[in-house]
Formats: structure tokens, sequence, C-alpha cells
């Protein structure tokens, strides 16, 4: 009972983010999504010491302590992931639909306090990809998605001027999807889909040592969701009650902000995702043995920078730059993640006023020069060449009472 008066209770707030939380830039640390709100991405993410609006909640919540009053901030990602594949069993290309991911943010700091009290709604995970049932390594991927949902309350404390601390609970519920052929005949197929809960925290520290300096870093601990559905073996055996599980890594973000003038601000953080704790995908119930999918990640790093500067009358400029390690090895690689190394680009601009603040930012995804050649895949089923550019952009608003 307990359970289900929790989840009639949390189900609207994660309905927010569920409903069109679909999409990771999928060639890009793995199944992460790092990219929260435009003033971020314009900087190429390099926002942990910086954590200036309500989207801190995510980027560092220690953050939060900066702003004054009441802010809510409303914001959605949308983005065309397009990856091409070229090798010796064919080709082919994902599904680029333009898809959307929504943020939620609300930031309460009471005046004359040492405490701020945030609450997030967001999607730090997720994965849609489709390469269609007739591409060349369908036995290993077809088609997957992720919805992960999460929300997110949190309390800053700032004992001093120049220093907060802060932590809150996630509250975690996700979607699942995967499709892949059996190799047997024709049109067949092995899908599942199912969903679960978890929960875990996220936390964060700000410190101020001088006027120009701030120094941030912030931690998520890690998931395991549970995901209990169906799977189906089309067209050789009926669906059955099938269970699988998926563990969402813990990661850690460390930043410096250095500001020469009150208009420049500069940051560059260093981004680390513990993927080395992600193995497999397995599945119980099924009418038939499967295979796991196997995924036998290694801990990456995102290198982030970036720059605004402040403009009259409110508006401001941002660049950034961030560069993601790939997390897949040749040797475990399957195209429903088609890891690589990433370069991303982005730009955005904005306006922060008495009762409104907005921003805009756009940022492209690509693998370099010639893509990424895998050899030595499972069966050499996906070994060739995977080139990717993908286009994004981010839009939000903030109201301040």
């Amino acid at each position: 009972m307990t359970h289900t008066c929790f989840s009639v209770a949390i189900r609207p707030l994660l309905g927010l983010s569920l409903m069109a939380a679909t999409v990771f830039d999928a060639a890009a640390v793995s199944f992460r999504l790092p990219n929260q709100d435009p003033e971020a991405i314009a900087r190429g993410n390099a926002f942990v010491a910086t954590a200036d609006n309500p989207s801190a909640i995510y980027y560092n919540p220690a953050g939060i302590t900066q702003i004054e009053g009441q802010q809510i901030r409303v914001g959605g990602y949308f983005v065309s992931a397009d990856t091409k594949f070229t090798g010796p069993s064919g080709t082919a290309q994902t599904d680029t639909t333009l898809q959307p991911v929504p943020q939620l943010y609300y930031v309460f700091s009471p005046k004359d306090s040492q405490f701020s009290y945030g609450l997030g709604v967001y999607a730090p995970y997720g994965l849609a990809l489709d390469w269609g049932d007739n591409n060349p390594f369908a036995p290993l991927a077809q088609s997957g998605k992720v919805l992960y949902a999460t929300v997110n309350p949190v309390v800053a404390w700032q004992p001093c001027s120049t220093f907060s601390i802060a932590i809150g609970p996630t509250i975690n519920y996700s979607e699942a999807k995967f499709e892949r052929g059996i190799g047997l005949g024709p049109g067949d197929k092995f899908s599942f889909r199912g969903s679960g809960w978890d929960f875990g925290f996220n936390a964060g520290i700000l410190w101020k040592p001088c006027e120009k300096i701030a120094i941030g870093g912030s931690y998520r601990y890690l998931t395991d969701v549970n995901y209990e559905g169906h799977s189906e073996f089309a067209p050789y055996a009926p669906g059955t009650s099938t269970s699988g599980s998926i563990r969402y890594p813990q990661f850690a973000v460390g930043g410096i902000s250095f500001r020469p003038t009150e208009n420049w601000n500069f940051e560059v953080d260093i981004d680390w995702t513990d993927w080395d704790n992600v193995n497999s995908v397995n599945f119980k119930g099924t009418a038939f043995p499967v295979p796991p999918f196997e995924l036998n990640y290694r801990s990456s790093f995102m290198y982030e920078f970036g720059v605004t500067r402040k403009l009259p009358h409110g508006y401001f400029v941002s660049v950034g730059y961030f560069f993601s390690e790939n997390s897949s090895p040749d040797k475990y690689f399957n195209p429903i993640v088609p890891d690589s190394d990433l370069h991303l680009g982005s730009i955005g601009f904005g306006n922060k006023g008495k009762r409104w603040d907005w921003a805009a930012a756009y940022h492209f995804g690509y693998n370099g020069s010639g893509g990424r050649v895998v050899s030595g895949s499972p069966g050499g089923l996906a070994d060739g060449r995977y080139e990717t550019f993908n286009n994004a952009f981010n839009l939000a608003a903030t109201f301040k009472f």
C-alpha cells in the first residue's frame, strides 16, 4: 500500500519528464544526458562552479544559495541524433527525427536564512535510437528506448558567504524498450518492454576563496533499475512476463570559474563517469534463453570549457566546447549505443531581467574526420565505420517571484 500511494503521489511530477524525455546524443557518454539547461550548454556544460540559476539543482545543488527569493525555470532540449554506418555487411542510418526532453526547476531561498530549497524534474539519462529492422547488424541491435525521469528535492546550506554545501534524494522512474533480430528468418525479433523504480542522491559544494574565483564540485550516486515487463519472440512464441536490469553509473564533476572582471566568466570542468560498473543487460523469464546485451564499458571523462560575456541591459552571450571520451571498447561494441569520442561546440545568448530570465543555446556534436572505425565486434557484425553529426538546441525561461 505504501509503494502504491507513493507512486500515485509522485507520478504527476515524473510525467512532466516522461512525456518527452526520450533521447540522448547516442554517440557520446553512452546513455548519459548531461545537457540540462541552455546557459550551461552554451558554455560547453562548464557550469559546476557557476551554477547561478535554478538548473543548479542538476549541475551543482550548492549553487542555489546564490538565488534570491523564489524562481521557477522551465526548459526544453531538442536533439536530432544522426549516425551513419558503413561496413562489409552493408549500410544503415539512425532515425534523425527531432526529439524533445523537458526540464523543470524550482528554488526558494528565504530572506535572511542560511538555507535554500529546490526541486528539479529532469532526465539525467536516456536513449532513443532506431536503426530499422533490416539493418546489417540486426541480431545485435534494431532499436532501443530508455526513458529515465528524476524528481530531485535538495536542500543547500550556506554557513558563510563564501561556502555552500547541498544534498538531496533522487526519485527515479524508468521505462525501457529493446528490439533485436533473432536471425532465424525474415521479420523475426526479440522484444522487451518494462518499467521500474530506484532511489539515489546527489550532492554539491561551492567555494569562493576570493572575489574572482569560484570552485565547484558535484556528485550523483549510481542507481540500479529492475524493469518488470514482458518479452516476445516473434513469431515463434507468445509474450511472457520478463524482468531485466540496467545500472546507471555514478558520476562526479569538478571545475573552477575565473572572473577577471564583472563582465567575463571563464570556466573549466572535468566530468568523470564510472562506466566500469556497467557491464550487461540481462533478462529473466524469457520463453527461450536470451544472451545478455554485453556492454562492459570503461570509465571515461568529459573535458569542458566555456566563456560568458555580459552585455548592456542584462543581455549575455556564451560559447563553449567539450570533448567526450569513448566508453565502449571494440570487443563489446553494440550499435544500440554507438559510443565514440565526440567533439561538441556550442553557442548561446539570453537576458536576465527583474522578473524574467530567458536563454537559448545551440550545440553540435561530431566524432571527428572519418568517424569511429570498429573492428572485432561480437561476431564481426558491427564492424565498420560510424559517422555521427548531432544537432541540438535548448530554450528556457525563469520567472522570479
